[in-house]
């Protein structure tokens, strides 16, 4: 029944902090609310009289609409715990507080909550994990130009913190270093609580060194802002610190009058671990006063805590005491057994101390390298900035050439494909010209008369057809570069027609193809055959006496070339230029030459030569048969 009314009053107790607290520090936060760029500085300020309350910090820790408030309330639930010796949950709640910091991508956060993680594995001795979140935290820090004033205090807590763990590891020089260094920041600050910790660490540095008058002047200026700032763990620290010295000192009264009374203030903040350290040194104080029972008591109870939490060093100190204890008393055995045991301890000690220590070589070369890799990768990082610009430079100049260049071949590309159209354009023209010949025109368009005037009606509309006909077809054919050798044999046809009607023995034409040439798929240029015809009429058949005969053979010899052998029986082209000779006017024909211009220009985009050549047909007398004139083209 009684345990029952307990419960009920502890209830009743616990909701009505609740109740007071709650309401209380949800005011203080929205006022907050209302101040634009709050720093952890303010925040702390602010909320100095509810850090320590759990209820409060819990409610802090539970708002979702401030989320830098809620980061705040999850580190200060952290510190909570580790003062309770509560460290895995410490360390559980710190890491939530830096996820969120990290999420709000608040710096000052971020740093706050490594360094609360760094502090929580010390406490369990991961010196490794430890130095890592500190380091984490300096490195943040260091890269913030502009530093405020929490990043400031941040940074001393992170080389404040170093230092601790250097001195674990008895590494004494390195760690007054990082002390020296943190205090000069606070001193700056005004912060006395920073103050009071780095004097602390640096009194603990110099009882470790045995220089007991600069230890016990440290312990008095770290107990001095302890006052100042009311901090009561601080002043138990303090107080055991200066305590030890007295004892240290053959001042045993002294020392503990100064330690026993810390025993109750730590029972009352629950850190287990300033307990069993107060117990220990006021059994050890007893011990030397030589009130044994009073001494084994204290020291028993400190042995039993600094077993049961894993405190490896006090378990070795209450050892130490009580063989000395049992010594003292004359109870030998018991002393042979303490002084085994912490025999066992101190190698226990030894053993991890220098796994610690080698662990923490391995830490700082791990680190010392991995900022020289950092360095040399910035170093690289930078050079391959440098070349990516020196390339982009060149790049951009090399497209500029390019475009250029590319603009400078295509306009001389242009002009090329603009002279040869203009060239092929005037060689058409010309050949046009040549084509429709104005005796040629006159002549034929007089025949044409005298078979009305002779009223030779048939003949006189016949070729007057075929006259009118090869008009449309060489004006048709004329738009166009290239037609099929089948509309350009019909083309000749018309025209050999026509040109037979000024001679009183008719030609006898005949055009005779390979069979295995398709004449509707050959494409060659328009009235090519044209002049190579009127040369063979009017130069060889012309002034012939008898049959008039014309052939052309069209043949398919080399693979992709096309031949034309165009054979007449005319007088030959010796007694053609004898002719020409006598003449009075003598005109200069340029169809042929026209003709070659126009085929090398129509071969030249095939890459393949054209030939051009005639050859005089003699009989076994040497006396001429006629001229055979043979072209041969690629074909298209």
């Amino acid at each position: 029944m009684k345990k029952l009314v307990i419960l009920f009053l502890i209830s009743f107790l616990l909701n009505s902090l609740t109740s007071f607290a709650g309401p209380k520090v949800l005011e203080v936060i929205a006022k907050l609310k209302s101040q634009p760029n709050l720093d952890l500085i303010q925040i702390d300020e602010a909320l100095n009289d509810f850090k320590r309350d759990s209820v409060s910090m819990k409610t802090l820790s539970e708002i979702t609409d401030f989320p830098i408030v809620r980061v705040f309330g999850l580190n200060a639930l952290g510190v909570i715990a580790r003062n309770t010796s509560k460290y895995k949950e410490s360390i559980r709640l710190h890491l939530q507080a830096l996820k969120l910091s990290e999420e709000i991508k608040n710096q000052e956060s971020i740093i706050n909550s490594l360094n609360m993680l760094g502090v929580s594995y010390r406490r369990l001795d991961e010196v490794r994990l430890a130095l890592d979140f500190h380091k984490q935290a300096l490195s943040i820090a260091d890269k913030i130009s502009l530093k405020s004033e929490s990043i400031l205090r941040s940074t001393a807590v992170s080389l404040n913190s170093i230092g601790n763990i250097y001195l674990v590891l008895k590494q004494y020089e390195l760690a007054e270093q990082q002390f020296t260094k943190s205090m000069e920041i606070e001193k700056k600050l005004e912060n006395k609580l920073g103050l009071a910790i780095n004097y602390q660490n640096i009194g603990i540095i110099k009882e470790a060194q045995n220089k007991l008058d600069e230890a016990l002047v440290n312990y008095k200026a770290s107990l001095d802002y302890n006052i100042q700032i009311n901090s009561e763990l601080g002043k138990i620290i303090c107080e055991n610190s200066i305590g030890q010295i007295l004892i240290k000192q053959n001042k045993p009264g002294e020392g503990l009058r100064r330690i026993l009374p810390t025993i109750a203030l730590a029972e009352k903040l629950g850190d287990k671990y300033y307990i069993t350290m107060a117990k220990i040194n006021s059994g050890w104080a007893l011990s030397i006063l030589k009130d044994y029972p009073s001494a084994e008591k204290y020291l028993l109870g400190g042995l039993d805590l600094a077993i049961a939490n894993n405190f490896n060093s006090s378990t070795s100190e209450a050892y130490t005491h009580l063989a000395y204890l049992y010594e003292s008393k004359g109870e030998y055995p018991k002393a042979l057994e303490n002084l085994k045991k912490k025999q066992l301890f101190s190698e226990k000690i030894l053993n991890e101390e220098n796994l610690r220590y080698t662990a923490e070589l391995i830490v700082k070369y791990d680190n010392e390298k991995k900022e020289s890799q950092i360095a040399l990768l910035e170093k690289e990082n930078e050079l391959v900035k440098y070349r990516l610009f020196e390339n982009q430079r060149i790049m951009i100049f090399a497209g500029i050439l390019l475009t250029l260049l590319a603009g400078l071949l295509f306009i001389w590309y242009r002009q090329y494909q603009l002279k040869n159209e203009k060239q092929v354009l005037m060689l058409e023209q010309q050949m046009m010209r040549s084509q429709m010949n104005p005796h040629f025109l006159f002549n034929s368009l007089n025949s044409i008369k005298l078979y009305i005037i002779n009223n030779e009606k048939e003949n006189a509309v016949y070729y007057l057809n075929k006259f009118s006909k090869l008009i449309r077809t060489i004006l048709s054919n004329s738009r166009e570069k290239e037609i099929s050798l089948k509309e350009e044999l019909e083309t000749m046809e018309l025209y050999v027609n026509i040109e037979s009607i000024r001679f009183t023995e008719k030609i006898h034409y005949e055009v005779i193809i390979d069979e295995k040439i398709n004449t509707d798929l050959i494409k060659i240029p328009s009235m090519i055959l044209q002049p190579f015809i009127e040369n063979a009429i009017w130069h060889g058949l012309s002034n012939k006496v008898g049959d008039k005969i014309l052939k052309i053979f069209i043949t398919n010899k080399v693979k992709g070339q096309i031949s034309f052998e165009i054979v007449d029986n005319g007088i030959g082209r010796q007694k053609a230029q004898e002719i020409k000779e006598n003449k009075v006017s003598k005109q200069k024909s340029i169809g042929l030459k026209l003709t070659k211009e126009r085929l090398e220009n129509f071969a030249k985009n095939i890459n393949k030569e054209i030939v051009m050549d005639f050859e005089d047909m003699l009989d076994n007398n040497q006396q001429p048969l006629g001229t055979k004139a043979i072209i041969i083209i690629p074909i298209k």
